[in-house]
Order: C-alpha cells, then sequence, then structure tokens
C-alpha cells in the first residue's frame, strides 16, 4: 500500500472509532433519560412505543393501527 492509502484506512478507521464512541455515551446518556422518566412514574416501555411510532411515515402507523383494530375485533379483545 502506498503512504496516501495506508494515511486515508487510518483516518476511517480512527473516525469510526471515534463515532462509536460517541455512540456508546449517547446510550448511556438514553439510558439516564429513561431511568428519569421511569423515577418520574411514566412507563417507559410505552414511551419507548411512542418514540418508535413518530419515527414511521403517518400513513404506515394508520395501516398498522387499522390492522391491529381489525386483529382485536376478530379476537374479540
Amino acid at each position: 500500500m502506498g503512504g496516501i492509502a495506508v494515511d486515508r484506512l487510518r483516518s476511517i478507521i480512527e473516525r469510526v472509532e471515534r463515532l462509536e464512541e460517541e455512540r456508546k455515551a449517547l446510550a448511556g446518556d438514553i439510558k439516564d433519560i429513561f431511568a428519569e422518566a421511569k423515577s418520574a412514574g411514566f412507563d417507559v416501555k410505552v414511551i419507548r412505543q411512542i418514540i418508535s411510532i413518530r419515527r414511521k411515515e403517518p400513513a404506515e402507523v394508520e395501516e398498522q393501527e387499522t390492522l391491529l383494530d381489525l386483529y382485536r375485533r376478530a379476537l374479540g379483545m
């Protein structure tokens, strides 16, 4: 490998390593926020579901809710 390719490779690896460290720090921050929510009396499982729903497109959410309602009615729930 030439000098430029080695430097580029090293740069890529170091950037990924930094981002991995940032991701670990962010995951810790998120964990702390969920612990805070739980200690405030919120249901963390429901909060996670809301976050998941907010990531989706409105049409996808509507379709899932329609199917969920249909399946519940089919099961007599």
